[in-house]
Formats: C-alpha cells, structure tokens, sequence
C-alpha cells in the first residue's frame, strides 16, 4: 500500500533547478533510504514532501485514509535541528507533543519514554543550550516521533554522531519500521545498506531509480572471476590470452589483473585454474567476487 505518491515533482530557485520531474512511491512500514551525492535534490525532496516548500510543478498524492493535513501523521527532522536554548530536553519534548495534540499527561509520558529510547534521559532535565551536536540530534529524532506518524523524514539523521551514536540510531530505525515509514536522506550507503529495505537514487535533481535494496543486490551482485598475476612476462602473457575464452566476458582488465564472467561459472574457474597450473602461472588472487553496493553507486551516479 502507497503513502505517498509524487508525479513529476520540479522545484526551482530562480534558473537553478533543483528538482527534476522526480516521480516515486512511499510505501507503508519500510525504511527507504532517499540515495545521492551532495547536491542529488534530496533536501529539498524531503522539504516537499513535509510541506515545508511548494513544489514548481508536479504533484503529491497521498492515501485517501490519511488526513488531508500531512503534519497529523508525518514526522520531519531536518539536517540541523533548532531549539529554544533556554528550555530542557524534556520541556522539549511536552511541548511538541502538547502542539501535536497530546493531552499534558499523555506528552509527559511520551517525553519520558523517548528521551530514554533515545539515551537522553540523563540530560532530560538539561537546558538544550547546553546540548552537543550529537545529542541536539537525538532529541530532534525523538521530537520527530512524539505523535507516533506513519510517515518519519530524516535529512541526514546520523550526520552529527560517533560511530556508537550511528548505531543507535540504526538500530531505533530498524525497530521503527516496523511501526511506521522511515524515509531517510544519505549520501552514505553502508548506512542505507544497514537498515533500510528500499532505495530511491537521486542525482543532480532526478531520481535515477528506485527498487527493492535486495533485489538490487542480485542485479548488482552478478558474480565474476578475480584474477591477479605478479609481475611475470609469462604470466602476463597467459591473462592476455583468457580474452579468447569461449562464452567468457571480460568485466574488467589489466595489466595485471582481469575479471571474468560467464553463465557457468563453476565451469570457467575449473578451465582458467587448470590452464594456470599447467603454465605455471604466478597467481596473487584468484576468487570469486561480486561487484559491491558502492561500485554500483558511484558508476550510477557518474553514468
């Protein structure tokens, strides 16, 4: 089931055209991580879709059962979050929740639960002035969800953490899924890999693509024999003479190195070793291998 919908969605900013017909599906209770380099139009993608800013032209369509009013069941934090300084994390926190409809009661209950999910109950009683970036970021994640939305956007929602930080926000995103769609920005992709079950690919202004991260992998991940040799004029002879292989495609070569495909796999690496041991040849590394996530990002993004 879709939340939302965007056909053909452009923004512009004077000549600059920061967003390029872009058309997409939010599903319901997934994580999708919104995939770019910086500059792809992922901010202001998100901007839209939190109706923060209007779009040139193009539309959003969302499902009939939901309110008309996107803030009733959407949650935004934005790449920089802002404060009142003078208010503690829990102050924060009631307030949000009283400004999204919670009862006095129900917000107090609900600040005191997130601010432990999000390891912010020690400082809850803090002014927010006197926050770290990392924590100012925990309590814009937890403001983002005080009235439990079915659809969480996150701008970068790990930019400003450690490492032990970035963990713990993947590991509350993953949980959240379950309850909601989580639609985060990132330009990195072992953060999308870890969590997210969907990727939108965006770059200067257009969604390249969009598909399922597993099926993706297999597409991607199509297997290829490995093959380096030392630097031996025999055995550079021998890696030239593979591109006569029958039914072989050569991926990738070198010098030294070369990768191979072909629709037996099994079969071509028995051929190539048994041909490299009855020459002699001096191997360095001879696998089988699978183009990764990344390699595929980055050859998308310069295609």
């Amino acid at each position: 089931m879709a939340l939302l919908a965007a056909e053909c969605l452009s923004r512009r900013y004077g000549r600059t055209e920061a967003l390029k017909e872009a058309s997409f599906v939010i599903g319901d209770r997934r994580c999708i991580a919104l995939l770019g380099p910086n500059g792809a139009g992922k901010t202001t993608t998100l901007s839209i879709l939190a109706g923060l800013l209007k779009p040139t032209s193009g539309k959003l369509e969302a499902d009939g059962r939901l309110a008309a009013d996107r803030r009733q069941w959407m949650g935004f934090l934005p790449q920089q979050p802002a404060f009142f300084g003078w208010m503690t994390g829990f102050e924060t926190m009631v307030s949000a929740g009283q400004l999204c409809g919670l009862s006095t009661h129900e917000a107090k209950e609900r600040a005191e639960t997130l601010l432990k999910t999000v390891g912010l109950r020690e400082s809850a009683h803090r002014r927010v002035s006197g926050y770290s970036g990392g924590m100012k970021q925990r309590l814009g994640l937890a403001q983002a969800v005080v009235h439990r939305p079915r659809l969480l956007l996150l701008d970068e929602p790990v930019s400003a953490l450690d490492p032990i930080g970035r963990r713990d926000v993947l590991d509350m995103l993953a949980a959240w899924k379950k309850e909601m769609t989580v639609l985060l920005s990132t330009h990195v992709l072992h953060d999308a890999e870890q969590v997210c079950d969907e990727l939108i690919l965006m770059n200067k202004g257009r969604v390249v693509m969009q598909g399922d991260m597993d099926a993706l992998r297999e597409t991607t991940g199509r297997p290829f024999l490995k093959i380096v040799v030392e630097d031996d004029g025999p055995s550079i002879r021998w890696l030239k003479s593979l591109k006569g292989l029958p039914g072989t495609t050569i991926a990738e070569s070198g010098t030294f190195h070369c990768h191979l495909m072909a629709e037996d796999m099994n079969a071509l690496r028995k051929t190539v070793l048994r041909g490299a041991l009855e020459e002699g040849v001096k191997l360095q590394a001879f696998e089988m291998a699978r183009k990764s996530l990344e390699q595929w990002f980055i050859e998308a993004v310069r295609a």
